[in-house]
């Protein structure tokens, strides 16, 4: 069980935590949001109808599922600016660039050319975290972390689809500049059960000022 703590993000400040299917993000970002204090902004993925087609069928329903998913996060994020959330510290499960991994990963030539087309001027008007977190781990992890928490549409998953997901990512971050970065290496704890896993990702968090950081922790056990 994740362990309150007593620091603080600072007003307006704004973490993204980020990663593949089954990594835990939206468990870290709920433990980093009570952590803070912080308000916590959930990805908007049950809202999507074409999720669970998109599994049984990826050739028919890609686009479809990709262009509700922009859509949803885009007016989630709209709302957030109108609500002057970002006046209080924020975590979040997502970040808005997100959108274009599995783009790049599951549409055709045509159908990534109209989707970048909606994306970069919606893009354009998002405002950046001021820290991402990604979450990167083992395929064998992703995969045993997925099963467990048991949702029906993800047992379509395959392994393979897994692990292009996995390194779509790790390609995605390598080049990625748009904020701060930390790279966590989370195959070998648990942030949500083990307080201490916790504590020492929140002491890192507080180091990283700019650039690029990689953070490869000890472990639970």
């Amino acid at each position: 069980m994740a362990v309150e703590g007593t620091g603080t993000l600072g007003e307006g400040r704004y973490i993204a935590v980020e990663g593949p299917i089954g990594v835990g993000k939206s468990a870290l970002a709920a433990s980093l949001a009570e952590w803070y204090g912080a308000r916590l902004i959930r990805e908007p993925v049950e809202e999507n109808p074409f999720l669970p087609k998109f599994y049984e069928d990826p050739e028919r329903y890609a686009f479809t599922a990709q262009v509700s998913f922009l859509m949803e996060r885009y007016r989630q994020q709209e709302e957030l600016h109108q609500m002057d959330l970002f006046e209080r510290a924020t975590v979040s499960d997502y970040v808005f660039a997100k959108d274009r991994i599995f783009a790049e990963l599951v549409l055709s030539r045509d159908e990534a050319a109209l989707y970048d087309r909606i994306y970069s001027l919606l893009d354009a008007r998002i405002r950046r975290p001021d820290l991402v977190v990604f979450l990167d781990a083992k395929t064998e992890v992703l995969v045993k972390r997925t099963k467990k928490r048991g949702r029906p549409y993800e047992k379509w998953i395959g392994r393979d689809y897994m692990e292009r997901v996995a390194e779509a990512y790790r390609r995605f971050f390598h080049a990625y500049s748009e904020t701060p970065l930390l790279v966590v290496n989370s195959s070998d704890i648990d942030f949500v059960e083990n307080g201490g896993d916790l504590a020492d990702l929140v002491r890192e968090i507080g180091t990283v000022k700019q650039g690029v950081q990689h953070y490869v922790p000890l472990g639970s056990n």
